[in-house]
């Protein structure tokens, strides 16, 4: 809860695009009884938002992740941002913009015309280093990448990287504003492509496309395999501890015998390029690498949001006792 002496613009955060993750994101911060500024160049999408950010902070009520009623005050919270100009009075602004390097900091160029200087600035890149987006600033030590993770308001890692420039003060207060919205953070020591937890998925992907081109499985029976064995064991325990669990000398010898054999070229994208020039990009599509008709698509994301929501509201029920 906020304390009612907080002034607004310590309160207020701007959130810059409100597709899929900005959307999220800015559900997340009314849901924490934060005021949220949000702005995008598509205002079909800013016309859409309202109900959007109801209906997630609805569940987050639902699962005892929100305040009683406050679905009911997204109304007061969300403010719809007529331009860049609105983001005077936030202490926070983060972009949710497309993954251009040259559109975001021309975004950023255009910002530090408007905020403060200790406005921070920060984006939910996932995957472009902050080395990459600081060149031009005026105040790069007020720039960190804090990245959600999709759903933004169901799964609570928030990766923050600083950039070399970045100042110790918006490090620390990028770690508190992102446990005042109730997600975990981790602060990268060195910036690195993909940070963490998409170096992992995407050297698992690399792997689960080989065995497919390879015809020892279909894409159905390797997504059934992952999630009744490593998928359970990771959501309580990291590879490291499985390490630890399993035995290193165990892993050792596997290893060893093992990851000269894993896939490191980049030969199983021909299998996603296949599906993509034939228009197969995924679930909204109909089809992707798997097939997702509407009412398998509809029940698995149904099934996912409960399960995530579920977990995370027993996590922090663990912590608060």
């Amino acid at each position: 809860m906020v304390d009612q002496e907080t002034s607004r613009a310590d309160r207020a955060t701007g959130v810059i695009g409100t597709g899929l993750m900005g959307s999220g994101i800015a559900a997340l911060i009314c849901a924490a009884g934060l005021e949220v500024h949000v702005f995008d160049i598509d205002r079909t999408r800013l016309s859409q938002l309202l109900p959007q950010v109801e209906s997630v902070v609805r569940d987050l009520e639902e699962y005892g992740l929100a305040e009683s009623g406050a679905a009911a005050r997204v109304k007061q919270r969300l403010i719809v941002a007529q331009g860049l100009e609105d983001f005077r009075e936030c202490n926070f602004v983060i972009e949710a913009v497309v993954e251009n390097t040259e559109v975001k900091r021309d975004l950023y160029a255009a910002l530090e015309k408007i905020i403060p200087p200790g406005t921070i600035i920060a984006s939910n890149t996932s995957n472009i280093v902050p080395s990459k987006l600081v060149p031009g600033m005026k105040n790069p030590e007020r720039f960190i990448v804090a990245h959600f993770w999709n759903p933004p308001y169901a799964v609570p890692l928030v990766e923050v990287v600083p950039a070399a420039e970045t100042a110790q003060s918006t490090i620390e207060r990028t770690v508190a504003w992102v446990k005042r919205i109730g997600n975990e953070p981790v602060v990268l020591k060195k910036e690195v492509t993909g940070f963490i937890g998409n170096r992992l998925q995407y050297a698992l992907l690399r792997e689960a496309l080989w065995l497919a081109q390879q015809g020892i499985a279909s894409p159905e029976e390797i997504d059934h395999v992952m999630t009744l064995s490593l998928g359970r064991r990771y959501a309580v325990v990291g590879p490291f501890g499985t390490a630890d669990l399993g035995g290193l000398d165990t892993f050792l010898t596997i290893s060893q015998q093992l990851m000269p054999d894993l896939v490191s070229d980049l030969a199983p994208l021909e299998v996603m390029k296949k599906a993509v020039a034939s228009g197969h990009v995924g679930v909204r599509a109909g089809r992707g690498l798997l097939d997702w008709p509407e009412e398998r698509s509809a029940a698995i994301l149904a099934r996912r949001k409960e399960e995530l929501l579920r977990r995370r509201y027993q996590e922090t029920k663990g912590r608060a006792s």
